[in-house]
């Protein structure tokens, strides 16, 4: 029971509606509901007071839940390019690519038939090789760094011409000197797509995502790898040689109008995440075209509404530096990046030495020519293409668990930052796995040639060989891109300068290891002999 009689009149509380003072007023004015109304107007005010009370908490809860909403959702995003154009530039930068190493196995299966057509000996088309791979040593470290600088598009296009106006020369040319000169051109212009298809996924993919996106763009590399022996060898088979440049210049010239008509500018020093406008050749053709179909008064509206010009320091002042080769060179002083150019370069001494090796083993131990020749690479070619895509799934999986291990924040939409992840630790975590079955799979081969195994045996091994060089090859591409967002392009170019010279060496003493030990122990040296320079280098996987 109350007893409203002992309190005194409630007065009503100043943050209150009126509507209690009012309803207190009407309720007291006669006298019978006088103490009723004092019990009444108490109730309802201590009542009204905590309902207050209650609102004001949960408005308060609202606001700061709606600010928490905010700073997460309106992050800016890492780039603007939407998943299926993101995936659209990644499949052109892939199909570039694709020439760097099919200018290469295309043109193995028909070295005896330009000894005979140019009528010069194998060693100096050999020679012509020797050239391709030197400019592919150091064409990236101009291109490398231009791109960082001028934008990708730009470079693309300019690559894309010399490499198919050099086939044109090839396929015409009848002399030693020109098939010398124009193999160099040739490699200027695909040397360094590789590099450039790095730095787009530095452009367009953050960290989290990082894996998937490398593992898409070394597709067509690694799928030229596989078919380029089989097309030169039937090119050449049924054909002539000169038919394995002109599908080159066809090829080419389909991938320059893509390129020219669909890609857009990623460089982030020039449209940061996409948003600043960009005008002359790094505009894609598709965008005149559309742009001429509008009124000029709806291209304006579009053209604010879609596509503004964003002032931000990475494009400020960024074509202001000159260009340098030298700085693809001065990044491998940095430890970070020499080490993981070593990584990469002790594997692809073992990669090298095995495709130089294969065509000879093959012929002398089994027999195989023609066609059979261009097929024996299909093995390593699919292992590759297996090794990339699952590549990209394991660099996110072990990104995603070292976080998890730190108790880090994946922020897919806008990126981490990686100066205070363990990214290192990251890309590397399943390293040790895949290099125990590269080394065993490299020691068997040997053996498995030497003994005359089955073909079948040497085949599977290639297999395996492939896949698992591949996924460490996107371990350490990926890696270098994390270590230089601003320059990715460049430090590619650097892994490019150390893997060419690297190569070359282990391509020349191949087969002298094997003249003298044998191929068995050949491979044994190759197999174990990475780990020790490893070790000695000091890194710790």
């Amino acid at each position: 029971m109350l007893v409203a009689s002992k309190q005194p009149t409630p007065i009503a509380i100043d943050q209150g509606p009126h509507a209690r003072t009012r309803l207190c007023t009407v309720f007291s004015q006669t006298p019978a509901n006088k103490r009723r109304s004092q019990a009444f107007c108490f109730v309802t005010s201590m009542s009204m007071q905590e309902m207050f009370q209650q609102k004001s908490e949960q408005q308060q809860a609202t606001e700061n839940s709606d600010v928490e909403f905010a700073t997460t959702t309106f992050l800016p995003p890492y780039t603007t390019f939407g998943r299926k154009q993101s995936i659209l530039i990644l499949c052109l930068a892939s199909f570039d690519a694709s020439f760097s190493p099919l200018s290469s196995f295309i043109f193995f299966p028909a070295i005896d038939d330009i000894s005979e057509g140019l009528n010069v000996s194998v060693l100096r088309v050999n020679l012509s090789i020797a050239s391709y791979m030197i400019v592919a040593g150091l064409a990236p470290a101009i291109l490398g760094d231009l791109t960082d600088k001028v934008g990708r598009r730009i470079v693309y296009i300019f690559m894309m011409t010399i490499y198919c106006t050099a086939n044109i020369g090839l396929a015409l040319q009848s002399n030693w000197s020109a098939l010398f000169v124009l193999r160099m051109a040739q490699s200027v212009g695909s040397a360094a797509t590789i590099a450039l298809g790095y730095g787009v996924v530095s452009d367009i993919a953050p960290p989290s995502e990082r894996g998937s996106f490398v593992s898409i763009m070394v597709l067509g590399p690694n799928i030229a790898t596989a078919v380029g022996p089989i097309i030169g060898a039937a090119l050449t088979s049924y054909l002539t040689w000169r038919w394995t440049f002109w599908f080159l210049a066809i090829l080419s010239g389909t991938c320059l109008l893509m390129l020219a008509f669909f890609l857009p500018e990623t460089a982030r020093s020039i449209v940061g995440d996409g948003l600043v406008r960009v005008s002359g050749l790094q505009r894609t053709i598709l965008s005149y075209l559309q742009s001429l179909s509008k009124s000029l008064s709806h291209e304006k509206r579009e053209e604010h509404r879609n596509d503004p010009i964003v002032p931000n320091e990475e494009s400020t002042g960024a074509n202001s530096r000159s260009i340098n080769p030298l700085d693809s060179l001065k990044l491998l002083w940095a430890k970070d990046t020499l080490l993981i150019t070593l990584i990469f370069g002790i594997f692809y001494i073992n990669l090298s030495a095995l495709q130089a090796s294969t065509s000879t083993l093959f012929i002398s131990v089994y027999g195989v020519s023609g066609l059979q020749l261009g097929l024996i690479y299909l093995p390593s070619g699919m292992g590759y293409c297996l090794g990339a895509y699952g590549a990209g799934r394991l660099l996110d999986h072990d990104y995603r668990l070292i976080a998890r291990k730190h108790d880090i924040n994946v922020n897919v939409r806008a990126g981490d930052d990686l100066d205070s992840f363990p990214i290192g630790e990251a890309r590397f975590r399943s390293i040790w796995y895949l290099i125990s079955v590269g080394a065993v799979s490299l020691i068997g081969y040997g053996w498995a040639i030497h003994f005359q195994a089955n073909i079948a045996v040497p085949l599977v091994l290639h297999f395996l060989i492939g896949c698992s060089t591949a996924i460490i090859f996107n371990m350490c591409g990926t890696l270098l891109v994390d270590v230089h967002p601003k320059s990715p392009s460049s430090a590619q170019a650097a892994n490019s300068i150390v893997r060419a010279f690297l190569a070359g060496g282990s391509t020349g003493l191949v087969q002298v290891f094997i003249d003298a030990m044998g191929v068995g122990w050949t491979f044994a040296l190759f197999g174990v002999g990475w780990r020790e320079v490893i070790r000695a280098n000091g890194i710790n996987l």
